[in-house]
Parts: C-alpha cells; structure tokens; sequence
C-alpha cells in the first residue's frame, strides 16, 4: 500500500530538509515520490509539523528494579485493562503495556532501557516484549562483576576482555554496555559508603578510573555505535561537578557518554554548600566533541527514584517520599527503589535549573539528549512540559517565577534568553540519538528509512502540540490519531550480536558452575523464550 502525507512542514535535519511538502510510505518504509504521485491513502498534515518517530535513550522501562518500584507503590499506578493478546507478562495487571501507549501517543517510537543487569536479561526481555508499538533496546551493565573485576586485576588481554563484554552484549540481546558508579558496588559489599573516579576497589586493587577505561576502550574496538554509557561516581552529591569533569577529561579523544549530568551539576558554593556548576559543566561538554551527555532532568512532583546504583540510593533512603524504600544487593550490581517528591524548595529549584542550564548552554544539539532519566527526574510524560521550557523563554520565567530567589541566584538560567527551535528539537530527539545508537535506518526521513513519523498540529502550547501527536506511523502503520492509539501492534527488540568467543564460553561455563553450581544455559536464552515473530531486529557493530 501506497501512502502518502500531504502538506505537512517537514522538518529533517539529518537530510537538512526543512519546507512544507509530501512524504510518501510504502512497504513499511520511506520510499521517494513515486511516478505519477497516486497514493492508496492520503493523510492531510496541513498545518502540521511531520518528523521522524523520537528516540528516547534513556529511560527505565523494563526490568526487576522497574518491578520492584511499582510493588513499592501500588498506590502510585493503576492497573490497566486485560492485554489484547497474550504475552509473557500480560497477567501482571500493572502499567508496562501503557508504557508503549504513552510513548507513542507522544510520537516516540524507539526507547531504550539503560541499565539491564546481564542476570535478569530474559526478565527484561519478557517485560519489554509486552510494551507494545515502539521499538525498544537495552545496555547491559558492566564494571562491578567479580568476572571482570578479576580480569582486570589479574592483567587479562584487550583480546580476553574484549570477549568477555562481546559475549555479554551477544548474551543479553543488548544494544550496548552500561557503567554505573564503577567499581562502587563492589566496593558497597566491604562496607565502603563513599566512592570517587581514583577510589580503589578493596580486594581487586583497581580504581574506578581502570575500570571505566577498560571498558571505554573494549567498546570502541569492539566497534559498538554506542559510545560506553556512563553513570558517574558521587551522584546527587554537593560538589559531584568535580567528578564529572574530572570523568569528561578521562574520555582522551575517545568517545565516551555520560548519563544524566543534571544530577553532577551541583557545586558547593553559598550558605547551603549547594549551588549550580551547570555553566562550568557546560563550558567543560562544549570543549571535549567526544563527549556526549543526556540530561535528566528534574520536574516537580511525585515520582520514585530508580538505580542499579546502591551505594547512592543507600545513602538517599532517609529522603524517602512517602517513608519506604528497597535496597537490595546482588552478585555484581544491587540497586536501590528510593521514592521521592520533588519540591519548588531551595534543593528542588536548584535541580530544576540546573537541567534547564545544561540543555541550555551546550552548544551543539547533536551532543545533548532530551531525557528525565524517567522516572529518576520526573516520568517521561513531563516531556510535553519540558519541551515547551526549552522552547519559550517566557514559559521558563513565569515557572521560575515561584521559586526561590536565593536559589536561582546560584544560577545563571535567569540570564539565559536561548530558545530551542524546532530543528533543534528534532537534531536532539531524533537525528542525533539515531546516529547515536548505530540507528541508520531511523531519526530521520529520508528514503530508505523504516516509516516511523510522527506529526504535530501547530499550536502556540508547545506542550499541548508534543503531548497529542495528531498522526503517528510505526512502520508505516498509522498507530495513532488525534492522540489516541488506533490500534496495537508489537515492535521489535534492537541488539547486537556479536559472535561469541567459544574458549570465553568455556571459561564463562566453568565459572558459572564454580560460583553457582548451575550450567551458563541458566544465564543465557533463545530467541524462541520471546514467542513471537521476529522478537529482535539486529543493529550492526561498525567494522
């Protein structure tokens, strides 16, 4: 079938096309006009904005920390109705099959989920299965397993270390690899409470530092699209702006990714020892081009806070909005579920401009991602809020309005008349994510490209415009109209596959046997355990 979207302003930086025109579909893909221009289907997108499906890349969907959340705080979600069709996890009865609908219904079309522990990777794969219409991937976390912290130690090969993260990429169907806090949950096991980028892991003798390194450089000859996915040390932390830049300054020319900096942007300064450094990060970002940075940022309001990072939620269980929390520890990652209300106070203020400063004074879009860390800074469906603070300084100035003089004076946002423009916001949520992540055949319009469109009415109410996507096409299939889901349709996992090293398998096998007294069968799974067609689309590693 033929389809064609009329009228419509198209914007696509990544083909620099920027007019009002027609955008023809056919096969599941963008096709060019073909001769004699008749369409099966003809979408009117007059006064429309059409751009390519968005790219979330950091967003915590799926999972046994996503899971232990909601049975924290059943009163926070509802249950949904029964599933269309059956799917692995379709009894739950919680908010997972909702997710996809909410995504989509904003024109988002792909998401990742970057913090997947390689133990719980079939969890997660079931979980992800049952969030229907967007196209989902993972990271597997690395850096606080004994098997790799052993390797290091020891002085194992690049060849030895590169197949052991290959296997695990290959293994857990993932899209890439994940640090978080390296070396810290380890270190959390010995009774450490505080842990920085040149700390020592007691036992392993090996720094953080090492530890983020060696798998900087494992990613990049393994030749992953994805840079390594760093969640840095002392995050939350009055004074974490050191860190962070002292962890910029360690990519030396390689590239390197730095998850939700929003929560590094805090320096020391003032009474309260609690200020911004969000301008001396940014300058820090804009100088290092092969550093890319997501945000997370902060919106006010009641959300729970959600990490793999245990030694950080340990030490934020006494902030717990309502009083309850998790804290659990594993083999190589723990995690904590800490909930917590952001408030317009001093702290909360801070946060919030901090975020909107980051976004703000980094200079390049193709080098800042939209994120909120959902739901560490807010729940992804604050995006529509979000993109209208980006884009209208008056909508900032009247939100800032209410808050704390004192704590916007630790920040320079007030001073900042910058305003996203639309090409801008589809670099950051969809060119440049796509680009990214190894994601050619997406972000973008061009023939060629799988039929992922989402378009916007123009309104004056950016958040209004982004939070209700008129038409949305997930592979050319009109998934939602006048922002509401037509119809459901399953997307596709997005992963890796590299070809494992068998002497690793073998050396893996005796390990898991050793440790565990099961075979590595238990920690591996076929394609088949997803029971559906074509459960995965493979994303190829660059030669």
């Amino acid at each position: 079938m033929l389809t064609r979207i009329t009228g419509g302003d198209i914007i696509d930086p990544a083909s620099s096309r920027r007019g009002v025109g027609d955008l023809w579909i056919a096969d599941g893909r963008i096709v060019d006009p073909p001769a004699g221009g008749h369409a099966d289907t003809t979408v009117d997108a007059s006064g429309c904005i059409v751009m390519a499906g968005a790219i979330d890349i950091h967003s915590h969907i799926g999972g046994g920390n996503v899971n232990t959340a909601r049975l924290l705080l059943p009163e926070q979600h509802a249950a949904h109705a029964p599933r269309p069709t059956a799917t692995p996890l379709s009894n739950a009865g919680w908010s997972t099959f909702e997710t996809g609908c909410l995504y989509a219904k904003m024109g988002f079309t792909t998401v990742v989920e970057p913090a997947m522990s390689p133990g719980s990777a079939l969890h997660t794969h079931l979980e992800l299965a049952d969030i229907p219409i967007i196209d989902k991937a993972t990271l597997a976390i690395l850096g606080n397993d004994d098997f790799l912290l052993s390797m290091i130690r020891d002085g194992a090969s690049e060849a030895m270390i590169d197949d052991y993260v290959g296997w695990t990429v290959g293994a857990t169907r993932a899209l890439g690899v994940k640090v978080i806090n390296a070396g810290a949950a380890a270190a959390f096991k010995e009774n450490v409470r505080t842990f920085s980028l040149d700390d020592v892991v007691p036992w392993y003798g090996v720094s953080s530092r090492k530890i983020v390194k060696t798998l900087q450089a494992s990613v990049e000859r393994l030749g992953i699209p994805h840079p390594l996915h760093v969640h840095c040390n002392n995050l939350g932390a009055a004074g974490a702006a050191d860190t962070a830049a002292a962890t910029i300054a360690a990519a030396e020319g390689v590239p390197l990714h730095l998850a939700h900096l929003q929560f590094y942007g805090y320096g020391t300064e003032g009474k309260r020892k609690f200020s911004s450094a969000a301008a001396r990060l940014a300058e820090v970002v804009n100088s290092t081009p092969e550093v890319t940075i997501d945000i997370g940022q902060v919106m006010f309001g009641q959300t729970v806070t959600v990490s793999s990072d245990v030694m950080r939620q340990f030490t934020a269980r006494g902030t717990a909005s309502p009083k309850k929390f998790v804290i659990h520890d594993g083999d190589g990652n723990g995690g904590g579920i800490v909930p917590y209300r952001y408030r317009g106070d001093f702290y909360g203020a801070v946060q919030w401009a901090v975020g909107l400063e980051l976004f703000l004074l980094i200079s390049d879009p193709w080098r800042v991602f939209f994120t909120t860390d959902h739901p560490n800074g807010a729940p992804f469906t604050a995006y529509p809020q979000l993109f209208q603070l980006l884009m209208d300084r008056e909508a900032r100035n009247e939100a800032a309005a209410s808050l704390p003089k004192s704590a916007l004076a630790t920040s320079a946002l007030m001073s900042i008349d910058r305003e996203y423009t639309f090409e801008e916001i589809a670099v950051m949520t969809r060119a440049a994510p796509a680009r990214l992540l190894g994601l050619s055949d997406r972000g973008h319009l061009g023939a060629g490209a799988i039929a992922d469109v989402a378009v916007y009415r123009k309104d004056a109410d950016v958040a209004k415009m982004f939070g209700r996507a008129a038409y949305v096409f997930k592979d050319g299939d009109l998934v939602v109209k006048d922002g509401e889901i037509t119809h459901y349709r399953w997307g596709r996992a997005l992963r890796l596959n590299p070809a494992p090293d068998k002497a690793m398998v073998r050396r893996l096998e005796d390990y898991h046997q050793q440790h565990y007294g099961l075979s590595l069968d238990w920690f591996t799974f076929p394609d088949s355990a997803i029971q559906r067609e074509n459960p995965f689309g493979e994303v190829a590693c660059r030669s």
